[in-house]
């Protein structure tokens, strides 16, 4: 198969180089990225496999429970929250 030179930015260089995963090429990181698109299921589970992204958003999810509780006590001054 033969091959293409192409110029990126830095920007765009170091965005992808953070998509590359262990041994994989710089190719198979574009064609991974780049892949067929089937319609509706589109990028779903792309983020399964992120660092820290369950915890970020169980976290989150947290955060925001408590942010309400204390949002809904101030205002009603229950502890019904």
């Amino acid at each position: 198969m033969g091959s293409k030179t192409i110029t990126v930015t830095e920007e765009a260089y170091e965005r992808l180089k953070a998509h590359k995963r262990e041994g994989e090429s710089f190719t198979d990181t574009l064609l991974r990225l780049a892949g067929e698109r089937n319609g509706r299921w589109d990028g779903y589970g792309s983020l399964r496999d992120v660092d820290g992204f369950r915890e970020a958003v169980e976290e989150g999810g947290e955060t925001f429970d408590e942010d309400a509780t204390d949002r809904h006590r101030r205002i009603f001054g229950t502890d019904d929250g």
